[in-house]
């Protein structure tokens, strides 16, 4: 089973849209950082959090030499927080992962390491090719992320998945 490693912004975005159970129930290993945990997922509850991990979430603690590497990444890539750094430490130590983002930086950050990098839009895709979820409720969830102001998605890509999610339906 291939590990995904994800970040805080695309949980928060799927949050939003009531796609993380869903999400959870993909055929993937989702590993996030212990700090991005509990530091980064602010409005999550405690109940929400643990959901997660009864979901299969895995909360992972970094070993001191991973700390150390993103620390490394966030000195050398200045745009990026010291939580990237930890998203992508975890996923350069899981060989053939997959890091799931939203963040600009972080991604190029994470092509530039040879490391496969997708965000929500990606998810959406898979709930609907692994039959977890109907093209109506992934629609109704990509309209959701069009209103939202803090869904920050690429206009035109976003655009481009409700119609074609629209057709599906």
């Amino acid at each position: 089973m291939r590990i995904v490693v994800s970040d805080s912004s695309c949980l928060i975005d799927l949050r939003k849209a009531s796609l993380l159970d869903t999400f959870l129930k993909l055929p993937y290993e989702i590993l996030i950082p212990n700090t991005l945990f509990e530091d980064e997922l602010l409005k999550f509850t405690n109940a929400q959090k643990q959901d997660l991990i009864r979901g299969g979430m895995k909360v992972m603690d970094l070993p001191g030499e991973r700390v150390l590497r993103a620390q490394q990444l966030m000195r050398s890539t200045p745009q990026i927080s010291i939580h990237d750094g930890f998203a992508l430490a975890l996923a350069e130590a899981h060989e053939g992962c997959i890091l799931l983002t939203g963040d600009g930086s972080l991604r190029t950050l994470a092509a530039a390491s040879r490391i496969e990098v997708h965000g929500v839009l990606w998810v959406i895709d898979e709930i609907y090719a692994n039959g977890l979820g109907t093209a109506a409720t992934l629609h109704a969830a990509l309209l959701l992320f069009e209103e939202e102001t803090a869904v920050r998605l690429p206009a035109r890509e976003l655009t481009a998945y409700i119609k074609r999610y629209d057709r599906l339906r």
